[in-house]
């Protein structure tokens, strides 16, 4: 596995915006920029990769909803705060 993480880790880096959370994308990309010669370890780099992309996605999505729903309960605190001062 750490073979693989790292083997996927340099490709990401080298190749930031060619791959993307779809597993048959990331073969054909890895068809285009490297020769891997085994079926099986193509597979478990590209579903690697795309496990990975979709894991930062979600992520990245869950802290942007934390942020509005932390924005939304400051708003929310401010009106109740206006209604006592009024």
């Amino acid at each position: 596995m750490n073979r693989i993480r790292r083997i996927s880790t340099e490709l990401m880096t080298a190749y930031k915006g060619k791959f993307d959370t779809d597993f048959a994308h990331n073969k054909q990309v890895l068809n285009e920029i490297a020769i891997v010669r085994s079926k099986g370890l193509k597979n478990e780099i590209a579903g690697y990769i795309s496990s990975y992309l979709r894991r930062e996605l979600e992520e990245r999505e869950e802290k942007e909803s934390e942020v509005v729903a932390q924005n939304e309960s400051v708003d929310e605190t401010e009106e109740i705060e206006e209604q006592i001062l009024n």
